[in-house]
């Protein structure tokens, strides 16, 4: 009786609910299923990105890093994940997955997955920082034609380290950074996916931006592979040496005359 009194409650809420308070019409909002691919670099412009004096000669020791061989400071060695805006480089086949309250962006990446909240929601005051970080957005309709063609976010409440590209290029150590997105569809072609993005950062004499694209897969069934960033991963960290485990399993330099690890911990024969 008690399981019969349950299902009645059940169907009496769904008979009283206003109309449509379970409906997601998604006629309303784009096209954006399937899979995407990034079309072109995924470098940003390093070479004019506006970096204060201080960060640029972090930049530039970084590259001389590289140069010997070394990491630089590209904590994706490591199997960290890159982070916002990173992410959007889209290193791996991208999916966005359309739902009433949460855009999803899902990449099969070091851990690249992304929630933008467009319930109306503010940014919280108390979230732990993330690599990805916080992001609300809305849903605008410029052309006012009743259908979303455009999708407005703000990216907050980051940790680091993390970088804008493989090539080193370096955020404020506070992680302050504040990311606004706009992302379309290109007006002439629907399969293909635009991410205007624009960087606030004390690490900038002024905002960064960047504009991304991505082309539709035409397969209506694509091949989604799986990424393990540990798997097979020769790169050790330590301290703040990098160094290689060779196919004997046995640690070596990466540079020209890189000292090895301290092995003070460890019994001398």
């Amino acid at each position: 009786m008690l399981y019969r009194g349950a299902i009645g409650a059940i169907v009496l809420a769904c008979l009283l609910a206003p109309p449509g308070a379970f409906a997601f019409d998604q006629s309303k909002y784009p096209d954006l299923k399937g899979q995407w691919l990034r079309v072109g670099s995924p470098n940003w412009d390093d070479e004019h990105a506006p970096l204060t004096p201080e960060y640029q000669a972090i930049f530039q020791a970084n590259l001389k890093d590289k140069a010997a061989g070394g990491a630089g400071n590209d904590p994706t060695y490591f199997c960290i994940s890159p982070g916002m805006p990173r992410i959007m480089n889209a290193y791996d086949p991208m999916e966005v997955v359309v739902t009433p309250s949460t855009t999803y962006i899902l990449i099969q990446h070091i851990h690249d997955q992304r929630r933008i909240y467009t319930d109306g929601r503010s940014f919280p005051t108390n979230e732990d920082p993330t690599y990805a970080g916080y992001s609300v957005g809305k849903w605008i309709d410029t052309k006012g034609s009743g259908h979303y063609d455009a999708l407005e976010v703000e990216t907050r409440n980051l940790k680091g380290p993390r970088l804008y590209d493989e090539s080193g290029l370096p955020f404020h150590e506070d992680n302050e950074t504040v990311i606004n997105e706009r992302i379309y569809l290109d007006a002439a072609d629907a399969n293909l996916l635009h991410d205007d993005i624009t960087v606030m950062d004390h690490a900038l004499t002024r905002p960064f931006s960047a504009a991304k694209r991505y082309a539709r897969v035409n397969n209506p069934q694509p091949v989604w592979r799986e990424q393990q960033c540990s798997d097979f991963n020769h790169h050790v960290l330590i301290g703040k040496e990098n160094y290689d485990v060779n196919a004997d399993g046995f640690l070596v330099p990466v540079k020209k005359d890189q000292p090895p690890p301290d092995l003070k911990y460890f019994k001398r024969p």
